[in-house]
């Protein structure tokens, strides 16, 4: 394998899409769409469908080409760790809490982790979804270096719906 690049990679390079293998793709869409809000862009039959936020193309992509009624993978086996959704404000995420509390879909977690908060969940084919905003970069924990110093500590859910009010 020939040696990596000590170029960066462009400032400008953004990760665009994810595509997801799921199992029943009415069920994906419920989720995606009816819970945490996304708009369907485009269904291809029963085998694929594009959703995006603010009529973007597409966010997320749901197919069954390779796993129409599949289980998901079983632990201790490669793939996808979680989806990151980025929420642009603090009020933003706690409106996606409210949704997820009316539905009734828990959390696996809720972290602040001083350059952001996020919520982590499953979605209903067991790919792990993170909903997170980042915090303004003025406040982001530093160590005497300058360097980033991001931690874990719990969010406060409670405080986190107080930006509702």
């Amino acid at each position: 394998m020939p040696s990596p690049s000590r170029q960066p990679i462009s400032s400008a390079a953004r990760i665009g899409h994810v595509h997801l293998k799921v199992a029943d793709l009415d069920r994906a869409l419920r989720f995606y769409c009816d819970v945490l809000g996304f708009s369907l862009m485009q269904k291809m039959g029963s085998q694929a469908a594009f959703v995006s936020a603010g009529g973007y193309h597409h966010h997320i992509g749901l197919n069954t080409w390779e796993s129409l009624g599949g289980a998901p993978p079983p632990p201790g086996s490669t793939g996808l760790f979680h989806v990151a959704i980025l929420y642009p404000t603090r009020r933003d995420l706690a409106d996606a809490l409210k949704r997820l509390q009316s539905a009734g879909i828990e959390l696996e977690g809720a972290a602040d982790h001083g350059v952001s908060e996020a919520l982590y969940l499953r979605d209903p084919d067991n790919n792990g979804v993170e909903l997170y905003w980042d915090k303004p970069q003025d406040v982001w924990p530093r160590n005497a270096k300058g360097e980033i110093a991001m931690y874990t500590r719990p969010l406060d859910l409670v405080a986190l719906l107080g930006e509702l009010r």
